[in-house]
């Protein structure tokens, strides 16, 4: 039952992503509609989400008793980062996928697609420890992962990573919720209801606007030119097998109680993070290819999650 609904989980976001496919191909959305669909994601419905998730599922005693343990995903996603940018390297990356070839490898869809299935494998216990790995994820997806988008895209910008452009392109409404979001938590500050209300429900159409938008960005793909390539076996790599086996790794020399190293696991082998084809968007970078990622991690993750809930149930 428990596999059934994480399974589900998945099949919901395919869905999605397929009626944004079905409704471009009958002439509802344009290129117009997907920059309008860019707008509303990242200026309005991600910090919003933000603000509702963390808000709404953490505390500052949390923050304080379990904030060393955050250490396990930001020690983890950072030996998969340099691991991303030898594997670029190695397979000789096109230069302007470069840097979303990097972003897809090291960072997962934590809340998309990790919370659900975390909330159907273990329930609401999970929670914190699911919100203490996005809070790695979060950060690291929009300092570095946007910052390798912006620098590797096609408008081919060759600045430093403490440049005061690289501030400007990382600064971004996402990341400004949810540095707020920590502030007001740590301050022990309660918003009130009306507020709290509105950022659920404009935070709740985050992901059907991001699975619309990437399903605007497939139909453009031309099916028949996708081949299975190199790039395609570093990111599913990287997405399913690298990054879960370095935090299972990690939780042997660092022990963590068995509900958060399952929960880290988990959450390290979710697929490409459904925002990245936003930002790639946003900085004019290759929309399909972070698109066909996205889709193909998303799918296989329907078998990729049951296997580890069996590996999953041999730890003590």
């Amino acid at each position: 039952m428990l596999l059934l609904n994480s399974v589900g989980s998945i099949l919901s976001i395919v869905i999605m992503i397929f009626i944004g496919y079905v409704l471009t191909a009958k002439g509802w959305f344009s290129d117009e509609s997907s920059k309008l669909l860019t707008k509303l994601v990242i200026t309005i419905a991600l910090p919003a989400l933000m603000i509702s998730t963390v808000l709404g599922n953490l505390d500052r005693s949390q923050l304080v008793s379990q904030g060393k343990d955050i250490l396990i995903p930001a020690i983890s996603m950072s030996i998969c980062l340099i691991i991303a940018i030898i594997f670029s390297k190695l397979i000789k990356t096109k230069p302007e996928d470069t840097g979303l070839f990097i972003s897809m490898f090291f960072n997962s869809n934590t809340i998309f697609v990790g919370l659900p299935v975390n909330l159907a494998l273990f329930g609401e216990k999970s929670i914190p420890y699911v919100l203490l790995y996005y809070i790695a994820n979060t950060t690291f997806f929009w300092t570095i992962g946007v910052y390798f988008i912006s620098k590797n895209g096609k408008l081919k910008t060759n600045h430093k990573i403490f440049s005061k452009n690289t501030i400007k392109r990382i600064i971004s409404p996402p990341l400004l919720g949810y540095i707020v979001a920590l502030v007001l938590v740590m301050l022990k500050v309660n918003l009130p209801n009306f507020i709290m209300d509105t950022c659920k429900y404009m935070g709740d159409i985050t992901t059907p606007l991001s699975m619309l938008f990437i399903g605007i960005c497939i139909f453009s793909v031309k099916f028949k030119d996708i081949k299975v390539s190199k790039d395609m076996f570093g990111i599913v790599a990287g997405r399913f097998i690298i990054s879960p086996l370095t935090v299972f790794m990690i939780t042997l020399f660092i022990p963590i109680p068995l509900l958060m190293k399952k929960v880290f696991i988990i959450q390290a082998a979710m697929p490409v993070m459904t925002n990245t084809s936003i930002i790639a968007k946003a900085y004019d970078g290759d929309t399909e290819y972070a698109a066909v990622m996205t889709v193909v991690t998303t799918v296989l993750s329907i078998i990729a999650i049951p296997l580890y809930m069996v590996l999953l149930s041999y730890l003590k």
